[in-house]
């Protein structure tokens, strides 16, 4: 008898799952409405890709509406929607949509491979590492031959401290599939692990690899110039730079890379020009953060506050739609001198990732500031135990060093720093 009522209730329980499985699907088809295109303005709108998106977008919606469980169209709804995030920079809007999306995805098939490494990638996206980590992880048992997962897990693993799974990570992603985008995770690797030479080489091949004038080359050209402009070459920098923008003059991070040239060379007026340029074409906090940099080194006292308020305004509306923004305010605090607001968000992040380099960083240097040098000094050790040969860290390192009275060492590090860049100057 007790087999009889077993069986009927494991025929209940999956009559009932299917159920719920098919009620599920039903919610999710019943409702086509999608969130809509975020409305491009100024230069962005003028874009020659502007029109063709938004004639997909309405293709893809019509799709939809006909067939609310076509999930290849909710797919290529999703592709567009995170390149227009990257494009665009209103991140507050998109990375919410995009989840939407995804999560009706998943509510249709929920062992999507695609839907899940997009989530993934949003999350990593929206600094909520651990979670993407997860997330990519589960994306991986579904298809563990696809590149792109791997990508993820790289940068996971990066933001996460764990180092040496992202570079396993990325050496699988080299062997399935040699890319701009397995290149640039080289080259940010061998730049955390202190090959410059090496990372600017790896980020050249991921240049050759992208398509000329697309959004992905034109990143990896930007970022060849940050490695260039990091180790003193500012020529070539500003030829990166300049490249990009004879291709999409309206790409506001290779105008706030002309601004670093600029801003390095002394021309600050012209360095604000281009900053305005890119801050009126995207919503970019990092842009407002540069130009009141520059209005303190102008003398501006109050230019520079008010723009500092304009940026903690800017990280508040990301961290409401669900970014994670916590080691962004310890640096602006540390910078502005506010030190115990500083410290409450970087042992936030601290809390969450303790082997991450850059949060280490942050932190010793709130506590240096704090005259903590025998604490900042420990958190120093974290930062620098991939080798990096940042310029500014080794230069931290080497002042947190001399405030602990051990000369030598400090010295040493202030050498180093000037070996990568002999123009750095803290």
């Amino acid at each position: 008898m007790k087999y009889i009522i077993l069986t009927l209730l494991i025929i209940a329980c999956l009559s009932s799952c299917n159920q719920a499985k098919k009620d599920s699907t039903a919610q999710v088809t019943r409702s086509y409405d999608m969130p809509a295109l975020y409305e491009r303005t100024g230069e962005l709108a003028g874009a020659a890709e502007w029109p063709r998106t938004k004639e997909k977008v309405a293709e893809l919606t019509k799709k939809i509406k006909k067939d609310p469980s076509d999930v290849k169209s909710r797919l290529q709804m999703v592709t567009i929607y995170l390149s227009e995030a990257r494009i665009t920079g209103e991140h507050p809007y998109y990375y919410p949509a995009i989840l939407q999306m995804l999560d009706g995805v998943l509510a249709i098939d929920p062992k999507n491979f695609e839907a899940t490494t997009f989530k993934a990638s949003v999350k990593m996206s929206q600094h909520q590492f651990a979670e993407a980590r997860t997330i990519a992880m589960a994306a991986q048992q579904i298809n563990p031959d696809n590149a792109y997962v791997y990508g993820v897990l790289v940068d996971a693993n990066v933001e996460l401290g764990n180092y040496e799974e992202a570079v396993a990570m990325s050496d699988k992603m080299q062997q399935l599939k040699p890319s701009l985008e397995s290149y640039s995770r080289a080259s940010y690797l061998r730049e955390i692990y202190g090959d410059y030479p090496g990372a600017i080489e790896a980020m050249k091949l991921a240049v050759q690899a992208g398509l000329p004038g697309s959004e992905p080359q034109c990143w990896s050209k930007h970022t060849l110039g940050h490695l260039y402009e990091t180790t003193g070459q500012l020529a070539k920098a500003d030829e990166q730079y300049t490249g990009i923008l004879s291709m999409r003059p309206s790409y506001a991070f290779a105008l706030r890379g002309k601004a670093q040239v600029y801003k390095e060379q002394k021309q600050y007026d012209k360095a604000l020009t281009e900053l305005d340029k890119a801050a009126k074409i995207m919503p970019e906090f990092s842009f407002h953060e540069e130009m009141a940099g520059i209005y303190a080194l102008q003398g501006e006292a109050e230019k520079a506050k008010a723009k500092y308020a304009d940026v903690v305004t800017m990280l508040g509306d990301d961290a409401r739609s669900g970014h994670v923004v916590d080691l962004e305010l310890c640096k602006l605090y540390a910078r502005t001198g506010q030190l115990d607001s500083a410290m409450v968000y970087g042992q936030r992040e601290y809390a969450k990732r303790p082997k991450n380099i850059d949060v280490n960083h942050a932190l010793a240097w709130v506590y240096f500031k704090q005259n903590n040098p025998k604490k900042a000094h420990e958190h120093m050790q974290v930062a620098l135990r991939t080798g990096s040969k940042d310029p500014e860290l080794l230069q931290q390192a080497g002042a947190i060093e001399l405030a602990l009275g051990n000369a030598g060492q400090g010295n040493k590090l202030m050498a180093e720093a000037r070996k990568t860049n002999p123009k750095f100057v803290l």
